[in-house]
């Protein structure tokens, strides 16, 4: 039993790094960093980012796959893909790096801290009402593993919080919306929209002119999901009529943020390089080893993805 690595010792730590943690984690099993694969048929178990099916050689043997890309869209209907059970690379109760971004960005939005800062630099004396906790309506789209942690945490607090998802689901902590016909609802009552959603044909572009017209005036935007969720052309049409007030973006197309990109120098744009969280290779494995316990004990993934629906 042998598990192969794909191109993730490149992107987060380095091969030896992966082999000692594995050799920690789960002492039985053999690992593979790609291209030195060994026989084909010793692998059963497949973590990648940013494969190439195409130079990839059958593995007659694979029981399941793990990816720690953003979305599938990039690989999900290439012709080679085996046809098993394929999870995200991810820890299965979420990430404290990415709860503390988010809870940093909503309170931030929702303290008005932008505006003080800008009254700072003005030597400006700036006092308004207050919005207290129970009055700001957080409005989560997508309420997966990464979005549940920070949405709690900011009801803890007291925030007014729900969340909008594409298909129906049963009851949660916080009050859902799902489809395209309560999306409207949805918006027309979130104060500050948190963009947590995978990447598929019907989210891409999902922030747009037609979708700012439907949230209240002055309403803000915090994107950590994927740069094409928002049309930066209406992002930018919305804030300077006010019917945005602020924007934080931490996903961009493209990335990194091209230079000549009006953005980087608006006033009502807070800008972010892709820094949410960064997984360590342990925390990853932990994910990768829970995931061959439930195969190995005839059980499904958890967070397997769907291929029809691309999440």
């Amino acid at each position: 039993m042998a598990l192969l690595i794909v191109n993730l010792d490149r992107m987060i730590g380095n091969a030896a790094e992966w082999i000692d943690t594995i050799a920690r984690q789960m002492p039985d099993m053999a690992v593979r960093i790609w291209p030195d694969i060994g026989d084909p048929a010793d692998i059963e178990y497949l973590a990648f980012m940013r494969p190439d099916f195409g130079v990839l050689p059958d593995l007659p043997n694979l029981k399941a796959m793990f990816s720690r890309s953003a979305g599938v869209d990039d690989f999900i209907n290439h012709p080679r893909i085996p046809k098993v059970p394929l999870g995200k690379v991810e820890p299965s109760r979420g990430d404290p790096m990415m709860t503390e971004y988010v809870v940093m960005h909503v309170l931030r939005l929702h303290r008005d801290m932008p505006r003080y800062q800008q009254a700072q630099a003005e030597k400006e004396w700036y006092r308004v009402p207050i919005v207290r906790p129970e009055q700001r309506r957080v409005g989560f789209l997508g309420y997966g593993m990464m979005a549940k942690a920070p949405a709690l945490v900011l009801k803890s607090l007291e925030l007014d919080v729900k969340t909008w998802v594409r298909s129906p689901r049963e009851k949660e902590e916080v009050p859902i919306f799902h489809g395209k016909d309560q999306l409207e609802a949805f918006l027309s009552e979130t104060d500050i929209a948190v963009c947590l959603l995978p990447l598929t044909k019907e989210t891409e572009g999902i922030f747009c002119a037609r979708t700012f017209a439907m949230m209240p005036k002055g309403a803000m935007l915090v994107n950590v999901g994927r740069g094409r969720h928002v049309v930066n052309e209406d992002l930018i049409a919305a804030l300077d009529s006010g019917q945005l007030s602020y924007a934080a973006l931490d996903a961009h197309h493209p990335e990194p943020l091209p230079k000549e990109s009006p953005l980087w120098a608006h006033p009502k744009v807070t800008v972010m390089p892709h820094v949410a969280r960064r997984p360590t290779v342990a925390l990853l494995v932990a994910g990768i080893a829970e995931n061959i316990k439930r195969i190995e004990a005839g059980q499904s993934l958890l967070q397997e993805i769907d291929p029809a629906s691309g999440y």
